[in-house]
């Protein structure tokens, strides 16, 4: 894992702020859900694909497009309203 120089604190409540350039890079919205993880000493937090980023739907019809999963009916929606 690669360090990129950003030093974030811990605020009173145990948060931090994920930098914003990340979260662009990464196609990460509010509201979207984050998997929290320890390995070793390492904190790691890695973008959930669970759950649909519209509707939040969660199950195994998801699929990925430009790095975010959406469901099949969703997807269906899309495809008709496309003008």
């Amino acid at each position: 894992m690669k360090s990129i120089g950003i030093v974030r604190k811990i605020d009173a409540l145990g948060r931090i702020v994920i930098p914003k350039e990340m979260r662009k890079m990464l196609y990460l919205a509010e509201g979207d859900p984050v998997d929290i993880s320890a390995e070793n000493d390492t904190i790691v937090i890695r973008k959930s694909g669970t759950v649909c980023v519209f509707c939040g739907k969660n199950g195994g019809d998801l699929s990925t497009f430009r790095g975010r999963s959406v469901c099949a009916s969703c997807l269906r929606e899309i495809a008709e309203n496309k003008d």
